[in-house]
Formats: structure tokens, sequence, C-alpha cells
């Protein structure tokens, strides 16, 4: 799942903000991002890991393609959370990245900000990051066949419950109720 395209203006100078998150289970390894306009709309995208990592490999992973993802819709202003300290911090140059596979990814990040005319990192307390917590775990979960082409998941937000629409539908054929 991801984002293809955004029909808005980035309204310059107002930020935008980026969630992002790793998930590890028995099945596999998934990434999320959320990115959310001034508008307060959330466009989430996730994608499956397919190797072995260890350590904040994941929340890297899902940052730079946040971070790409926002490159591409032409943002200039964003404001990136996300729920891993170490992660965070490292990128605000708070911490030493000492594991020698993620210096290559704090580096990869700190070039890509370059595009942008201003970018925070916060560390984001779990609790406050769950909509890319889920979408995370909803990749790491989806069994994926290499052989076969991965389906797209079309997310859908429904502002009236289902029941309401079987109801109407019953009246107006005048069926059994």
């Amino acid at each position: 799942m991801y984002v293809t395209t955004i029909e808005e203006d980035t309204k310059e100078g107002y930020p935008w903000k980026l969630n992002f998150d790793g998930a590890s289970n028995v099945i596999g390894n998934g990434i999320r991002a959320v990115l959310v306009p001034p508008n307060g709309n959330h466009y989430p995208f996730t994608s499956k890991l397919d190797f072995d990592y260890t350590n904040n490999i994941p929340e890297y992973e899902a940052c730079i393609m946040g971070i790409r993802t926002a490159i591409e819709r032409n943002i200039k202003v964003l404001e990136v959370y996300e729920d891993s300290a170490p992660v965070i911090y490292q990128l605000k140059g708070e911490w030493e990245t000492r594991d020698p596979k993620l210096i290559n990814y704090r580096r990869l990040v700190l070039e890509l900000i370059e595009e942008f005319d201003n970018i925070t990192f916060y560390y984001l307390l779990r609790n406050k990051n769950q909509m890319a917590d889920a979408l995370a775990t909803l990749a790491s979960m989806v069994k994926v066949n290499k052989k076969e082409d991965v389906k797209l998941i079309q997310m859908s937000i429904y502002e009236t419950p289902a029941h309401c629409y079987n109801i109407k539908e019953e009246e107006e054929n005048n069926d059994h109720p």
C-alpha cells in the first residue's frame, strides 16, 4: 500500500507530519509510514521487508521510505515522529551511531533531509503512534508468494455504519423486515 498521488496544495511553510515504524513477528517484518498534511488528512503506506535485519534497521527503512515519499510530493517543511528513541536521537545528532550496520542508514537519511527547507525529528511515545504501529504489524503479517504479483491493499474510511445501508435497502424493496 502506498501513496500514488495527493491532490492538494503543499501549503509552503506549513509543516507536514511523518510518523513511521517497523514491526517484526513470526511471519515476517514490515514497515509503515503515515504522511499527514496541514489539513489533517492521513496518507498511510506500508511495505513488507523480505530480508533479515538486526537492531533498528526496520525503523531506518521506514524513515527512508517516508522521507523519499515526502520528497516525491515536493514537501519542504516536515516534522518526523517515531517511537524509537535510538533512531530519533541518532538522527538529531544527540546520540552516537555505533552499530556499523546503522551508520550507512543514518548517512543516507542525512543526505535525503537536505532536500527540505526545514525538517525536525521528534520522539513520540508508543501509545501516540498507533496508526503506524498497526500498519507495520499488518505489513509484517502478510504472506507474500514471490511468484505472484502482490495485490494492493485498498483502505477506505466509512462514516456511516454498514447496518444503516442494509436497513434502507430492505425498506426500499418492501421485503421482510
